[in-house]
């Protein structure tokens, strides 16, 4: 395990995307602060494309939104359109090689493409692409993505993208500009949102919709699973292409990725996640004193499990917002020192107090073992823990960094095992039932907690698991 995911003991998603199509406005500095509201979803990479409708213009860099653009820089990215993009590595290593958006010339001209997801045929395609000729320049499934399109540069860029969609498998959500096009696609189940937005004449492509309220646009519809939609002179149009047999848009996203502001899906995050704590207090009532979050992703469902059982909330962890990523010393002392750079209890709070603590998601169970610990030392007389999602059993392929399978501690230890490891007085985690029930639907990929995976597996993986480890759930 490696020293930072020691210390944020989260799965991460891949990546974030934002597009306009504003001739007349500056729309560089409008992607900037899209990218910025969607910072939570990559933190490695950042990166802007803008085109006059003939040239493309890119500037990316490792790092933050706000480490990656200065004002000297964005000044300088003059166009009609644009595409943003901030990464967190799932597929690819993290070099500035890999950040997006990729920009390229091909048989039409310029073309720049950002993606937020994972195929599952990367290894396969990559490999029939390079017998005939193509090279690659990164290690990304995304530079995979754009030899497929070219393949048929022939054809219009929509054209292109409709039959490179029979082609790619998997999760995706992309932009894609070219020429005077700027054009947004959804995998057929959707499983990484993607919305649109208008800001007067200009038209908006976003992974959500938080990012539309920075900059003042207002929400038109979520890009629906399977559907090609494309913003030019003439306005928007959409080219339903293909559907799936069942829609299976990410659960974590719920659970954990998305800002709670955010609506995807025609469900808004915040309301999902205290649905989630009101159903978690029907199944786990606990007597206690206070109810307490880790922040942020675990307070909305704190609040709800506060609400329905009666017990007060509290701040009992206090969050360090201005903390970027942080290197760990190989020691044991300054590992726990940089924990509480994250997160420290309050003591006045806590003292005499037996807690219920809300988290979103157990992964490894290091950081939990870790806060109950801190709990205790500051005074908690009993740490109870519950987590507003089921148990993590199986790795994602779908674009989401949910570690190898024999680290995830749910598939060695059963319950009361986990419990004991963590040090907690008792450990509850929602149920499968509970979470639809709480979400009034069940047109998630729960792939997760359940194994059916509904695109598939790769045959390996950037984890080197092999297909074997779907166990014939596809």
């Amino acid at each position: 395990m490696s020293e930072e995911l020691w210390l944020d003991d989260k799965p991460h998603e891949e990546c974030g995307v934002f597009g306009i199509y504003a001739p007349g406005q500056d729309v560089a500095r409008l992607t900037y602060y899209g990218l910025y509201a969607l910072q939570h979803r990559g933190q490695e990479s950042a990166g802007i494309a803008v085109s006059d409708g003939e040239h493309i213009q890119l500037h990316k860099n490792m790092g933050l939104v706000s480490e990656v653009f200065s004002e000297a820089v964005l000044v300088n990215l003059k166009g009609k359109m644009a595409i943003g993009h901030v990464r967190y590595s799932t597929t690819g290593s993290s070099n500035v090689a890999n950040a997006q958006p990729l920009v390229f010339r091909y048989f039409n001209g310029m073309l720049s493409l950002a993606h937020n997801g994972n195929l599952t045929n990367t290894e396969e395609l990559r490999d029939t692409l390079g017998r005939n000729g193509s090279v690659f320049q990164t290690t990304t499934d995304s530079e995979v993505i754009v030899n497929v399109l070219a393949r048929y540069s022939q054809n219009s860029l929509e054209e292109a993208l409709m039959k490179c969609m029979i082609d790619i498998k998997g999760a995706y959500s992309l932009l894609v500009m070219a020429g005077d096009k700027l054009l947004g696609v959804r995998d057929p189940h959707g499983f990484r949102p993607l919305c649109i937005g208008k800001l007067k004449d200009a038209y908006i492509l976003a992974s959500e919709s938080c990012a539309l309220d920075t900059i003042g646009a207002q929400f038109v519809r979520d890009v629906e699973p399977g559907e090609i939609v494309m913003i030019d002179h003439n306005g928007l149009t959409s080219f339903p292409v293909m559907t799936s047999a069942k829609r299976s848009s990410c659960i974590f996203e719920y659970i954990y990725f998305a800002r709670p502001d955010s609506t995807i899906d025609g469900l808004n995050v915040s309301w999902a996640r205290r649905q989630m704590g009101i159903q978690l207090a029907q199944e786990a009532p606990i007597d206690a004193d206070i109810v307490i979050a880790v922040p942020d992703s675990g307070t909305v469902a704190a609040l709800g499990y506060a609400a329905a059982s009666g017990i007060a909330f509290e701040e009992g962890l206090m969050k360090n917002r201005y903390i970027g990523r942080t290197f760990i010393q190989p020691t044991q002392e300054l590992r726990d020192l940089a924990v509480r750079l994250k997160l420290n209890p309050n003591q006045t709070v806590l003292r005499g107090k037996r807690v219920i603590m809300i988290d979103d998601s157990i992964v490894r169970g290091t950081t939990s073992s870790k806060l109950v610990q801190m709990l205790r030392e500051a005074g908690a007389t009993e740490v109870h823990l519950l987590i507003s999602s089921p148990p993590v059993l199986h790795p994602c392929y779908y674009g989401i960094d949910t570690a190898e399978r024999e680290k995830l501690i749910a598939t060695r230890k059963n319950v009361e095992e986990i419990r004991a490891f963590i040090g907690a007085d008792s450990l509850h985690y929602l149920s499968q039932a509970g979470m639809e029930k709480a979400l009034g639907r069940s047109d998630q990929c729960m792939a997760c907690f359940t194994g059916d995976y509904p695109a598939g597996c790769p045959k390996t993986s950037q984890y080197g698991v092999a297909q074997e480890s779907c166990g014939g759930k596809v």
